[in-house]
């Protein structure tokens, strides 16, 4: 097959062009039939829209104001509300105060790991107890190979809903991410609230 040069068109080509552009319209300002115009190609320049104005921000303010509860609860590690003693929060985030208890839920599944997340929870709380420690892991490892393959660090990621969720909503104060000697990314601080 010869090759041509960009913009030309072959007999053939022409032919077919000529039927299509007799069984349509032609747009404004250029004739029926013609081939297309290589300097016409190009989007056209539409002037810029206005966009909508921003809002004014002030340091100290959110920029968003809807918030997830995964988000609040990574967040409190991170500078959201704190709602427990900040001095006692400051101990907790250096690893100086040592948790009470502590739940591993390596290996479990999320039908699993919720049930027993509750009743560790609850228990510990009935007790008197004030901080534990929940252990996730940090789901490392490869995606599952299904058809729909599941993401890794699935408990990782769904036990901050849960503490954020009724009923253990009602029994946590504060959670944030455990510091290195207590498992670091892979595990959470509790903070209860005082049984009533």
């Amino acid at each position: 097959m010869p090759r041509r040069r960009p913009g030309h068109l072959s007999r053939e080509d022409r032919a077919l062009w000529e039927q299509v552009a007799r069984r349509t319209r032609p747009l404004s300002g250029r004739p029926a039939g013609t081939g297309p115009d290589p300097a016409s190609d190009a989007a056209p320049q539409t002037p810029p829209r206005a966009s909508d104005p921003i809002a004014p921000f002030s340091i100290g303010s959110r920029a968003g104001q809807s918030r997830t509860t995964a988000g609040i609860a990574i967040e409190a590690a991170d500078g959201a509300p704190i709602r427990m003693d900040r001095k006692a929060f400051a101990r907790l985030r250096g690893g100086k105060l040592s948790p009470e208890a502590r739940i591993d839920l390596h290996g479990m599944t999320l039908a699993q790991a919720h049930p027993a997340l509750n009743g560790f929870i609850l228990r510990a709380q009935a007790e008197g107890r004030r901080l534990v420690l929940v252990i996730t892991g940090k789901g490392l490892g490869p995606d599952g190979d299904g058809p729909i393959p599941e993401r890794r660090g699935v408990l990782k990621r769904q036990v901050p809903h849960w503490l954020h969720q009724p009923p253990l909503s009602a029994a946590v104060l504060q959670v944030a991410e455990a510091h290195r000697r207590h498992g670091g990314e892979g595990a959470f601080y509790v903070y209860l609230r005082r049984a009533r």
